[in-house]
């Protein structure tokens, strides 16, 4: 397969007028969501592990594209994505989120209740790999979000493949991550993502494409002659 030549290059480089451009012509934050942004910018550093809106907004029309009803969420954090996903689902949908804070996930909750959506979501506490190796390893799940440690993406990629139906979906969140995992010789967790990407390159379990949102948002969809 040969590289793409410029010519046929028609991604753009995001700059602060595309981007305004763009949020201007998405759908607006809720009241809740807007709480949750700005509650989150609250706690300094790490609120870059907050996805933005834009990416939640995809989030909420995937679920609903899809009509999933079972989802499972590797990386709560402050719960943008579990709201934005819980947005989407149908009355007796559910998901799973998994994360190791009690702080941040009590965060999550309030917006959650604020929201109207609390009853959707269960908070799981611990080892995501636990947590999900405890779960049926029959095809049960119909989306997965991966958007946590990054070392572990290929554990719980491999923990969550055989456990998502056929022709359900698996998103991984950040892998770009900050461009630095399309480097000559990335180390770290980028190294980690690059090594990620691969092993969804070549897993003929799925089909994916990798969007350039965000921080880079991988879709894939199990094939459907996989059991």
């Amino acid at each position: 397969m040969t590289d793409l030549q410029l010519p046929a290059l028609k991604t753009i480089v995001m700059n602060q007028q595309h981007y305004d451009y763009l949020l201007r012509h998405t759908e607006p934050p809720t009241r809740t969501q807007q709480w949750l942004i700005d509650r989150t910018a609250e706690l300094g550093a790490s609120a870059e592990m907050q996805i933005p809106h834009e990416q939640g907004v995809l989030l909420t029309l995937l679920v609903q594209l899809t009509g999933a009803r079972t989802i499972v969420e590797i990386g709560t954090y402050t719960g943008y994505s579990t709201l934005a996903m819980a947005r989407g689902l149908s009355g007796d949908g559910r998901i799973v989120t998994c994360d190791l804070s009690r702080e941040w996930t009590e965060i999550a909750q309030q917006a959650w209740e604020n929201e109207g959506v609390a009853d959707r979501i269960e908070v799981r506490l611990g080892q995501a790999a636990d947590i999900l190796a405890a779960m049926p390893d029959t095809p049960h799940i119909d989306l997965a979000f991966i958007d946590a440690d990054k070392v572990n993406y290929q554990r719980y990629w491999e923990l969550l493949v055989p456990r998502v139906r056929p022709g359900g979906l698996l998103l991984a969140d950040n892998t770009f991550y900050y461009g630095e995992a399309s480097g000559e010789s990335p180390t770290g967790n980028a190294k980690a993502i690059d090594e990620f990407n691969d092993h969804i390159r070549f897993d003929d379990r799925v089909e994916a494409v990798m969007l350039p949102i965000a921080d880079g948002l991988t879709l894939a969809r199990k094939r459907t002659d996989q059991s």
